[in-house]
């Protein structure tokens, strides 16, 4: 079947998209491999009227609303192919089902890089976090850590500093310089030069933050802003511009989310370097409006 709008992509942004097309009486068809980038939180905050709920729950709801439209598909798979086809585009997944349509949105995220911390990856999305305005307010009030994955910890830090008592541990990615140093003192931020060994529970839902010398110290919660890549390479088999983010490739687009390839919009995590559900959403929805409106006017 051909479709006027494939979304590859059904978290937070591709749904945004998804169901502004279907509530224009169009054919769409949402890929979804199943993977969102926030599957190891608990909960999701921030988000106006969904404050607290599981991010997973929020996805159900919003996939059975969209299903309610009659021209809307959702179809779980993974999207590993695209090109251009004719005046439009074909999609194919790893099972060797291949769609065709006339607009795609790219929600595909991104994916994070971890710092290699033994215990780090076991805690993400828990008690190691990278969102302040998502989860700080939970953890606040006590001890907090920031895990350097380089210079633009120190702001990092400054920043989390309103959340809690900061240490900056920079786990030997950098050397603060002395206007560094003097930020982090204004806003009480304890420097910790020394690397860190490993991660381990401290038996309340906090860390224990093991120090490469044997000191140990504890945190309510361990802050990192881990680099990130792309979830999947379909931007780049299209042929799409990309931008350096703040901390990793971003999909460039234009004031109205179409990238370079006309045709092709992009929104959600892939395509901006601010990332949380919101933002996410509302990129989504311009993204799905302008598709629409591109099959009517271009």
């Amino acid at each position: 079947m051909q479709y006027d709008l494939i979304v590859v992509g059904g978290s937070f942004a591709g749904l945004s998209a998804a169901i502004q097309v279907a509530r224009a009486r169009r054919n769409i068809l949402v890929i979804d491999a199943g993977q969102p980038r926030n599957r190891f939180a608990e909960h999701s905050h921030g988000f106006l009227g969904q404050d607290g709920r599981a991010p997973g729950a929020i996805l159900d709801d919003a996939r059975r609303q969209l299903l309610a439209y009659p021209t809307a598909k959702v179809l779980a798979g993974l999207a590993d192919k695209a090109a251009a086809a004719g005046s439009g585009f074909e999609i194919t997944t790893d099972r060797g089902q291949t769609f065709g349509a006339a607009r795609l949105v790219l929600a595909t995220g991104v994916r994070d890089i971890l710092p290699d911390v033994p215990g780090l990856a076991e805690h993400w999305g828990k008690s190691v976090l990278h969102c302040p305005y998502c989860h700080g307010y939970e953890v606040a009030g006590g001890p907090l850590g920031v895990l350097a994955t380089g210079p633009t910890a120190v702001h990092q830090a400054q920043l989390i500093a309103d959340w809690g008592d900061v240490t900056l541990f920079a786990n030997g990615t950098f050397e603060p310089d002395a206007e560094q140093m003097l930020a982090l003192e204004k806003r009480d931020v304890r420097f910790e030069p020394a690397g860190v060994a490993e991660l381990e529970e401290d038996g309340s839902g906090g860390l224990i933050v093991r120090l490469e010398d044997g000191r140990r110290t504890g945190a309510r919660a361990l802050f990192t802003a881990p680099p990130n890549t792309m979830s999947c390479p379909l931007a780049e088999q299209l042929g799409c511009t990309f931008t350096d983010g703040f901390l990793g490739p971003v999909i460039t687009v234009d004031d109205r989310q179409q990238t370079s390839v006309q045709g092709v919009y992009a929104a959600g995590d892939a395509a901006r370097s601010m990332h949380n559900i919101a933002f996410a959403v509302s990129s989504g929805a311009f993204a799905g409006i302008c598709a629409h409106q591109s099959l009517v006017f271009d």
